[in-house]
């Protein structure tokens, strides 16, 4: 049976060289398929792993997800050392090369206008946490009240302690983000971390990518990496640079967010 087309990513063309050890999905080689002014990078994987019924099966199957997003990100990270490269959705695969050429060709206009937004781009992402902080001995008195209305009053006490640092971090997160979306192209904002599925500490209040220009990133960095420590109670974690996967629909730092 014919093998299938899995696309990582579309890129303008580009001239740097790619490490010469890096494989796609499956330990497979890379190719490069040049259609209308657009490059897919692709590889060819076989069909009893990626048609859509067997596709469909694998995803309940966590290691296998696992290792096809690792194999996936790395071409992707590599990539974005040469060039910026428009990353596709993981298991994006198509029957034959003739269905990439329909693809490009369909999509070209589109695909063109992502690339120009994220041309000469990377993507940076910012999480804010707000992690309640306990005075020494605290939570070993808490389990010690002297009688019942010590109790009740500990358990106010703490829980107009933690509304206090919840509205202090979500003034804070706002700030930063009008601060950063500032110094971007582009942001968006994602739907807070559930911490039972990131197991991070503490409560996410902000979850957010920014488009950032590469000439401005260490200005970027520094902006954010001031912020840290700034709050007690709150903790600023920066990620990247990476590829513009918030950034890779058209929907996507649009409207409000945009800059």
């Amino acid at each position: 049976m014919n093998q299938l087309r899995y696309v990582y990513a579309v890129c303008r063309p580009f001239e740097a060289a790619l490490q010469a050890d890096l494989v796609g999905v499956g330990g497979a080689p890379l190719k490069q398929l040049a259609h209308g002014g657009l490059v897919a990078v692709l590889s060819h994987v076989p069909p009893e792993d990626f048609g859509y019924e067997p596709f469909k099966a694998h995803l309940e199957d966590l290691d296998w997800v696992s290792e096809t997003a690792r194999a996936h990100q790395s071409v992707i990270a590599a990539l974005t050392t040469v060039t910026c490269p428009l990353p596709l959705r993981l298991g994006t695969v198509f029957r034959d090369d003739s269905g990439v050429r329909t693809m490009l060709e369909d999509e070209g206009e589109q695909l063109r206008a992502l690339l120009a937004r994220i041309d000469g781009r990377v993507e940076w992402g910012v999480k804010v946490y707000a992690e309640p902080v306990e005075p020494a001995g605290a939570a070993a008195a808490a389990d010690r009240p002297a009688s019942g209305r010590d109790y009740l009053r500990m358990r106010r006490t703490r829980r107009q302690d933690a509304d206090r640092l919840w509205a202090r971090a979500e003034s804070f997160a706002q700030q930063l983000h009008t601060d950063l979306a500032a110094r971007s192209a582009a942001s968006r904002l994602h739907p807070p971390q559930n911490p039972a599925l990131s197991r991070a500490e503490g409560q996410n209040v902000l979850n957010a990518a920014y488009l950032v220009g590469r000439s401005d990133s260490e200005e970027f960095v520094e902006c954010v990496e001031r912020t840290k420590d700034q709050e007690p109670g709150l903790r600023v974690e920066l990620t990247g640079p990476w590829a513009a996967y918030s950034f890779s629909d058209p929907d996507s730092g649009t409207g409000e967010e945009a800059r």
